[in-house]
């Protein structure tokens, strides 16, 4: 294996798409060799711009990332597209459609795409984005764009991923400040109003240039307005992006979400395999009444306490 790993670090830093796509498949399989990979390249990221794209389905997500892609590749940069799609629940598995809209793409050397299931994850994301991501900064992507799954505003988890976050509207999703605003709508550091040839387009730009002037530290937040299909806007949305500055506060607060994340996904798949007898006896004392879930609580806290990182 030590080789192995030597191999796929080498493979992914020299930019080869085959060592990639392994340790993404380790990662999103949640293979412990994965682990060690991520922990070898992670000296080596950092230096791709992430930006994170969110909406309502519907609004042309894929659509937009497709003419992103395009006004970059123009510029000479390489990009990496990471597309989550939802898994279905009787089956597990995924479509994966979003990859289709970027045909055009999948020939070009400077581009990678990679679609990701959700596999049951909430907040838009699957559990492997953000290292998936990583493996693509490392192998030398200078922007990485990541497609959220498209429910609305429980969209966040991008935050966690993303440099800079896209929320895309569009006047043929109702109202949709109404909708979205309590919650992708406090995320984003550039609005998409896409579709701006249906009716209703200005409208939702008026009624989006409106609230963010009335919110001061919001109020310099780009709107930049898109006919996705004909490519209209590509470019202004290029520009955005690349003038955006992430705050050095909220860096932080990203490296806090991540950890505890983390630690809780460690400490509940020790759990789940240390405790598997012992749930089982403890189930049998709460229907015997000996014993409540509250006391499980304490009992672990207690057992927790003076416990440190």
């Amino acid at each position: 294996m030590a080789k192995d790993v030597e191999d796929i670090v080498a493979g992914v830093l020299g930019g080869d798409r085959r060592a990639a796509s392994r340790l993404m498949r380790l990662v999103d399989d949640h293979e412990e060799a994965s682990i060690d990979l991520l922990g070898r390249l992670y000296p080596h990221t950092g230096r791709a711009l992430v930006v994170g794209v969110a909406g309502s389905p519907g609004c042309g997500k894929s659509t937009i990332i497709d003419g992103l892609l395009a006004e970059l590749r123009g510029q000479g940069r390489k990009v990496g597209v990471v597309a989550i799609d939802p898994s279905s629940a009787l089956t597990g598995g995924a479509i994966l459609g979003d990859r289709i809209r970027m045909q055009r793409h999948s020939l070009d050397e400077g581009v990678f795409i990679r679609s990701l299931a959700t596999r049951g994850a909430q907040g838009g994301l699957s559990r492997s984005t953000l290292d998936v991501c990583r493996v693509m900064d490392a192998m030398g992507m200078d922007v990485v764009v990541v497609e959220t799954v498209g429910i609305g505003q429980d969209e966040v988890d991008i935050r966690m991923a993303a440099n800079v976050t896209v929320v895309v509207l569009s006047p043929d999703t109702g109202d949709a400040i109404q909708i979205m605003k309590a919650g992708v709508m406090e995320i984003a550091d550039v609005f998409v109003v896409n579709k701006m040839d249906k009716d209703g387009g200005d409208a939702v730009v008026q009624e989006l240039r409106l609230m963010l002037a009335a919110t001061p530290e919001r109020a310099g937040t780009p709107v930049v307005e898109m006919e996705a299909r004909t490519g209209r806007g590509a470019r202004e949305l290029a520009a955005a992006l690349g003038a955006f500055v992430e705050p050095p506060g909220r860096i932080r607060e990203k490296r806090r979400l991540e950890i505890r994340r983390r630690a809780g996904e460690a400490f509940t798949a020790w759990f789940e395999e240390r405790s598997r007898e012992s749930i089982e006896r403890t189930i049998d004392r709460i229907q015997d009444g000996a014993e409540t879930p509250y006391d499980i609580v304490r009992r672990i806290k207690g057992s927790m306490e003076g416990w440190n990182l």
